[in-house]
């Protein structure tokens, strides 16, 4: 097995902006002003559908040669719908996203057909996709700071 582990730090650093890190990256993440936030940065929410639409596009540079395909432009749109009052307490809907969707465009001499094949894999490959769709198993640890 080839288990390799990710680590991100995310710190609120003021009002809720946060700032994640990951090995020697940083972004910032906030909420609009309408939620609470400064707008400084995306929401996680926003950061969560930007980081599917980047693992797809990157599976299907990784693969598109092997497949077959003529790849020469791929960019992907995703809405995600989320009740905010979930969110904040104000109803028993789930406060996660309740459903997202995809749009994907690929400039590629290859035929429709090989293309839908082609989207398809990269649906099931990778691994945000899958992450969404089947849940990871989640534990925390509290660690009290003196």
């Amino acid at each position: 097995m080839a288990l390799e582990t990710f680590k991100v730090v995310s710190k609120l650093t003021e009002g809720i902006k946060i700032e994640c890190s990951a090995r020697n990256h940083k972004i910032i993440l906030d909420e609009p002003e309408g939620l609470g936030g400064t707008d400084k940065g995306m929401n996680p929410v926003e950061a969560t559908l930007c980081s599917l639409g980047a693992c797809q596009a990157i599976v299907a540079k990784c693969f598109a040669k092997a497949k077959g395909i003529d790849l020469q432009e791929y960019w992907v749109e995703i809405e995600g719908d989320l009740d905010t009052d979930g969110f904040q307490g104000l109803s028993d809907v789930r406060p996660g996203v309740q459903n997202i969707r995809t749009r994907v465009h690929i400039k590629s001499n290859s035929t429709k057909e090989k293309l839908e094949e082609f989207v398809e894999f990269v649906e099931n490959t990778c691994p945000v996709a899958d992450t969404i769709k089947n849940s990871a198993n989640m534990s925390t640890e509290l660690i009290v700071e003196n």
